[in-house]
This record gives C-alpha cells, structure tokens and sequence, in this order.
C-alpha cells in the first residue's frame, strides 16, 4: 500500500517542501532508496550522500531541510529520529523484533498444571511453562521457550524463541524478550570459607517492568533476597549482563557488552555506552551517562558525564587523554632539562628518544 507524502507528513506532525501528492511505497536507506521510495537525513555528516541518493524523497529535521541542495521532496520534521519510527511502524507494521502471533497453544507445548494462558495468548512449538505460571492477553511465546514455575508474562509480551525464565520472574505488559535471553539464573554469589567457595543460595527474582526490550543472549540474574528489577521503558542491547539484586530505573539505555554488578542502582534515563561496567553496590544518579569501555567504581551524581577506567568527569577525562597524548614528548624534554642541569637523564633511557 502506497502513501501520499503529505499522509506521511500529517502522521509525523511534519511539513512538506515540495510536492505533497508525491507517492511513497516504502522507505530504504540513501544506498537503496529509488524514486518510489522515503529516506531519511539525520546527520550533517551523510548530506553528500543524500544529495546524491535515487530517492524520491527525504525525511529530514529542521536544520537539514535545504532542497536546493538535496535536490528533491522533503518531510520536513522536528525530531527526525522519532519520526522514522513511526513511519516504520506504519509502513512495515510486521515488524519481526515485535512479531505477534494468532491466538492459540500449539499441540507440542507443554503447559504443567495450574498454568493459565489467556484464550488470546500465543503459544508457539515446544514451549514449556510451568505449574502456577500466568500468561497474559495478547502475548506471543515464540518456539522453544521456557517459562519455569511460578512466572508473569504480562500482556501484549513478546518472548521469542529459546528465551528462558527461571522460576518466579515477572515480565511486564508489552516488554520484548529477544532469543537466548536468560532472565532469573543464579546471582554468582559465593562465601569462600577455608579456601573453598561456597554456593549463597540465590531465593530472590526477577522482575522486568512494562515495554522493557531485552536484547539477544543478555542475562539478568535473580537477586539472592528480593528481586533484581528492570524499571518500565529501559531498553537493554545484545550480550548485556546485570547481576544480582541491581535496582534499574525507568527509561534507561544499556548498550552491547554492558556489565552491572550485584546490588548496584541506577536512576533514570541512565545510558551505559558500549562494554562499559558498573561496580557493585554503587549508585548512578538520573540521567548519567557512562562512555564506551569506561568503568564506573564509585557512585556518580545525576546528570553526570563520565569516562575512563576508574571513570571521571568527561572534561576531566579528556584532559586526561590529552596529557597522555603528550608524554613522550614531555618525557624527552625533561631528560634534556636533567642532562642540561648535570642530573642523571643521561643514563640508561637513550634507546627510548629514537
């Protein structure tokens, strides 16, 4: 089905410079794009490419909108980003990170007794869910999944195949859990007692908020007491792990390769970048940013930005870095200086200034 941009425009509270009867029938990358199709411009950095794309028209922001050089129609729009994703969702409405499916329990799942599963609920092959588990209105349980004993899987959830749930844990209403996650497996917690470490029984659980995303093969370990909590709205990347007892705000950004140990706490809207960590028993306020590869080992204030291993202010990081850039140059100027005042620069470093 094809769209007038001006439909498009209307969607997206956006405007059009151009011809508003332009026909849309989907949207593709600059690369792809031809002139039946919508791309989109959301960087400065990629306007030579724009200008020079098949497509028909492009989605851009307000700073961007210039058509005597991108040459073609434009939707013009306040947060281009967002607006991608509706139009998304409204041109490829089977989204398959978010597929649901038609009600039904299929004949090779196993469901233990005293589970309920809503008539309007999906369950796919070779599913397991256990005895007193709660499978709510419109959800989708994908093949192969295992929901153990005791769980919550709210309504409109998607849990897609191999996803696993070990006894207890919650999952909210509409929240996405991606292939191979694992929510509920053990806290590593160990006390070592004669040079012998011995398991701490983990009795707690998982609870996993409404329209949480959990990304592929991420783990979230349930608490040893109380719950290990995702707070509504947080997004978590591929490959992220969170241990035991973490507390999690609402609308957080844990990116791939993230790490949280047990029993720290993060505010809202917190974003781990990228193979970045957070010690345990620490507390990120609101808001903090934490950069790729960095390691938060104490507690950081809300609205923070921090970098680095141990992680800094990210001012004071990068005059960090610029100093470290200067060393070798710092170091040859004072082995001259001790040699210029008869100290012992001299001896032993020379192979280090060729």
């Amino acid at each position: 089905m094809g769209y007038r941009l001006a439909e498009l425009a209307e969607l997206v509270g956006g405007r059009v410079e151009g011809d508003p009867e332009r026909a849309v029938e989907t949207i593709r990358t600059l690369e792809g794009a031809g002139p039946a199709d919508l791309s989109f411009l959301t960087s400065p950095r990629y306007r030579a490419q724009a200008a020079a794309s098949r497509a028909g028209a492009l989605l851009v922001g307000k700073a961007l909108a210039d058509r005597a050089v991108l040459g073609r129609d434009l939707l013009v729009v306040d947060d281009p980003g967002y607006a991608l994703a509706l139009l998304l969702a409204r041109l490829h409405p089977d989204d398959p990170g978010n597929r649901r499916r038609e009600p039904g329990v299929h004949p090779t799942a196993i469901l233990e007794a005293g589970c309920v599963v809503d008539p309007t609920a999906h369950v796919g092959p070779y599913v397991v869910i256990g005895a007193g588990s709660r499978i709510g209105a419109g959800a989708t349980v994908h093949a192969f999944v295992a929901v153990g004993r005791g769980c919550a899987v709210g309504e409109g959830a998607v849990l897609h195949p191999h996803a696993v749930l070990y006894d207890g844990t919650e999952v909210g209403t509409a929240a996405i859990v991606h292939a191979g996650v694992v929510l509920g497996a053990d806290g590593f917690g160990y006390a070592t007692h004669g040079g012998v470490h011995h398991k701490v029984p983990q009795v707690g659980r998982v609870v996993v908020e409404a329209e949480v995303e959990i990304g592929a093969n991420s783990t979230i370990d349930r608490a040893t007491l109380g719950e290990t909590r995702i707070g509504a709205g947080t997004k978590v990347d591929n490959l992220v792990q969170v241990g035991h007892n973490v507390q999690v705000g609402r609308h957080c950004i844990l990116c791939g390769q993230a790490g949280i140990a047990g029993s720290a706490r993060l505010g809202d809207g917190v974003v781990l970048a990228g193979q970045s960590g957070v010690a345990g028993h620490i507390e990120l306020g609101d808001r903090v940013q934490v950069a790729a590869k960095s390691a938060a080992l104490a507690s950081v204030e809300a609205g923070k930005v921090v970098a680095g291993i141990p992680a800094v202010e990210i001012r004071k990081w990068r005059r960090q870095i610029a100093l470290t850039s200067r060393l070798e140059e710092m170091s040859r100027r004072l082995r001259a200086l001790e040699r210029k005042l008869g100290g012992t620069g001299e001896d032993g470093e020379a192979g280090e200034e060729d």
